[in-house]
Formats: C-alpha cells, sequence, structure tokens
C-alpha cells in the first residue's frame, strides 16, 4: 500500500518527535501556541471530561518559576523537603523497564561526557530540567484532584497531540515528568487552586541541534516484541 502525503506528513510528525534538552532563545509566536493547544484539544476522553488544564510560562514569569526551584535544587537540605505528589515511576523496577531506563540515562551522560562518579555534573544536568532546557516556552500541566486514572490515561493523549502538534510546525518539545517534585512551588509561584494537582512541565521551542545531548535518539522495540495478532 503507498502511502498518501497526508499519512506521511502525520507519520513524519509522529516519529520525528523526540524528548530534545537544548533549546534555542528563538521566540514562538503566541498564535502557534494557541494553535497547538486548540488542536491538542481535540484529544478524545471518557464522556468528554477534557481534564486538562495547561500554565503557558514565557519571558520574566518562567525566569521566576526556574529561579524559585532550581534555588531548592541546588541545596541538598531543602531539595530532600520536596517529594512527588504521585509515583510516575515504579516503586519496585524489574526487567526489562530498568534496563531501559539505564541505557538511556548513561547513552545521555555519555553524549556529555560524564561518568558514573561525576555525580555533581549529573545533578546540574538533571537541574536543566527546571530552566525548560533554555526553551522559551514552559508549559505547566494540571488535572483536578477528584479525577481518576482514566482521566490520567486521557491527559497523556492530550500530551502526546501537543508534541505532535509541535513537530507538524518545525518546533520541539521535552516532557518533564521532574517538575512533579517541586509542586508545592509550582503552586506558590502560578497561584494554583488547592484542588489542581501537577502532571509535569513541558519545555516547547526552536531546538539547538548544534548541542551534543540533542544527538540521542532512543531505541524502541521491534513490532513483534510488543503486538500479538489473535
Amino acid at each position: 500500500m503507498i502511502s498518501t502525503p497526508e499519512q506521511q506528513a502525520v507519520d513524519a510528525a509522529i516519529t520525528s518527535r523526540r524528548s530534545l534538552r537544548a533549546f534555542l532563545p528563538t521566540p514562538v509566536a503566541r498564535e502557534d501556541i494557541e494553535q497547538i493547544l486548540k488542536v491538542a484539544g481535540r484529544a478524545p476522553s471518557g464522556t468528554n471530561t477534557q481534564p486538562w488544564k495547561v500554565y503557558v510560562l514565557q519571558g520574566e514569569r518562567k525566569q521566576q518559576l526556574s529561579s524559585a526551584i532550581l534555588a531548592a535544587h541546588n541545596d541538598p537540605e531543602q531539595a530532600r523537603q520536596h517529594k512527588e505528589e504521585y509515583a510516575y515511576y515504579p516503586r519496585e523496577w524489574a526487567s526489562p523497564y530498568i534496563d531501559r531506563r539505564r541505557k538511556v540515562g548513561w547513552d545521555l551522560y555519555a553524549l556529555l561526557g560524564l561518568t558514573r562518579e561525576d555525580k555533581a555534573g549529573m545533578a546540574a544536568q538533571h537541574g536543566k530540567n527546571y530552566d525548560f532546557f533554555g526553551a522559551p516556552v514552559g508549559l505547566i500541566f494540571t488535572i483536578d484532584r477528584i479525577m481518576e486514572q482514566g482521566s490520567w490515561l486521557d491527559y497523556g493523549m492530550f500530551l502526546q497531540n501537543i508534541m505532535v502538534a509541535a513537530r507538524a510546525r518545525g518546533l520541539d518539545t521535552c516532557p518533564q515528568a521532574a517538575f512533579t517534585q517541586y509542586h508545592r512551588i509550582i503552586g506558590e509561584q502560578l497561584q494554583l487552586p488547592d484542588r489542581e494537582t501537577v502532571v509535569c512541565g513541558m519545555a516547547l521551542g526552536v531546538a539547538d541541534l548544534s548541542k551534543v545531548e540533542n544527538s540521542l535518539v532512543t531505541e524502541r522495540m521491534a513490532l513483534e516484541e510488543f503486538v500479538k495478532f489473535v
């Protein structure tokens, strides 16, 4: 079967999406941000609940949030006082998941010249999350605390739509669970209502492809490893 131009465009937007970790300061037009989020809002959700809420940060307000989080992150005593509200990763790891996690981590650190002994270097690299990796646009996503697991599944489809819609416009993203540790700081900075839980953050902008960390391309399973035709 020959793919149509429409199919090729959609496939290209999906398969070219990567988590980029260095961005240019090139501004992103508000109209593009609005259109990306509008398109993403067509994501399906159970009984059309549409459980997502987005805070768009740019300029000084983005920097204020980044500075507040980094002040805590860079102080080990303060950092220990901040815990995630929900478990993104399993409490107990097992193969093959832990193997994939370790591989992507060490592949990234190898590109950056970081060794296992360089704890300070790894912490500094992790800290770049909180500056949205230099992206001009930072997105913080929240969900109402009354929503259950099904709505979180719906939320994932919304986030994927944002990333694919960004690629269709020549932009890149990095979804960031790292922000969840500092949900209290985010709540204070953005004056979040008590009923909102921070789901994650996301960097949005033009990738700086001159940076070595952006040469990382993660592996994917072969189709037969995760598909069974019955």
